[in-house]
Formats: C-alpha cells, sequence, structure tokens
C-alpha cells in the first residue's frame, strides 16, 4: 500500500505560519505593555521621591520658588501618568484582540491536525486489512499445498 500523504499538507503549513506570526505579534503587543507597566512603575516613583523631597523641604526655611517648581513638576507627572494610563488601555486591547486572533489561528490548526490524525488512522486500519487478506491468501495456499501433498 502506498505511504500515507494528507492532501491538506499544504494548507496544514500556511495555517501553521499564520498562527506562528500572530504569536510573534502578541508577543510584541506583550512588550509593549510590559514598557507601559515599567513606565508607569517609574512616574510612581517619581512622584514617591518627589512628595518625599517636597516634606524634606517643608521644614525649615520655604523656598517659594522651589516649591512651585515642585508643584509643576508634580503636574507634569500626573500628566505623564494619565497619557500612559490612556495608552496603557489602547495596548491592552491590541493584546486581547491579538490574543483572540492566536487563538482562532491555533483553533484552525487543530482542525486541520485532528483530520490529518483521522485519515492517517483510516490509512494504518486499511493498511492492516491489507496485510491480513495477504496473510489469509497466503495461509490458504499453504494449506491447499498441504492438502494436495497429503492427497498424493
Amino acid at each position: 500500500m502506498p505511504r500515507f500523504h494528507f492532501r491538506l499538507h499544504g494548507l496544514l503549513s500556511l495555517r501553521e505560519a499564520a498562527r506562528d506570526e500572530k504569536r510573534a505579534h502578541l508577543a510584541q503587543a506583550w512588550e509593549a505593555a510590559e514598557k507601559l507597566r515599567v513606565e508607569a512603575e517609574r512616574l510612581e516613583q517619581d512622584l514617591v521621591d518627589l512628595h518625599a523631597l517636597a516634606l524634606a523641604a517643608s521644614r525649615g526655611t520655604v523656598q517659594v520658588d522651589r516649591l512651585v517648581e515642585a508643584h509643576r513638576y508634580e503636574l507634569l507627572l500626573r500628566a505623564q501618568q494619565q497619557q500612559l494610563a490612556g495608552q496603557r488601555q489602547l495596548v491592552a486591547a491590541e493584546v486581547e484582540k491579538r490574543r483572540q486572533a492566536l487563538v482562532e489561528a491555533d483553533q484552525e490548526v487543530r482542525v486541520l491536525e485532528k483530520l490529518r490524525e483521522a485519515q492517517l488512522e483510516r490509512h494504518r486500519k486499511a493498511e492492516e486489512r491489507t496485510e491480513m487478506k495477504r496473510l489469509d491468501e497466503v495461509a490458504s495456499l499453504r494449506a491447499a499445498a498441504r492438502d494436495r501433498e497429503q492427497d498424493l
């Protein structure tokens, strides 16, 4: 019997390549989300440091210029936090979109893999049936040959 050949092998390869590409896109989105998370932590730490400096500076002589400068810097940091929060929402939505695309691509690959496995199993069973028929024929021929030898 001929070797097993999955007729949709090319399509399976294309779907696997598409799945791998979607996996890479998701990894890029995760990387972007991680960078934004690190930046948000940095901004939060800058605010904590600023408040610590303001608290330390409040003891003793008050320097109005430094106080105004610190307040402006705090406003800048808060504005950056808001902008970053918006970016994080957009990236989170993109991560989810890419994750869903990967799930769908993975399902498409699994469907073809299951089809290939089912066809391979049918092929194996057909080979087994063919082999059994051949063995039955050989056994019948041997039995017939023994019967002829005994009749002689």
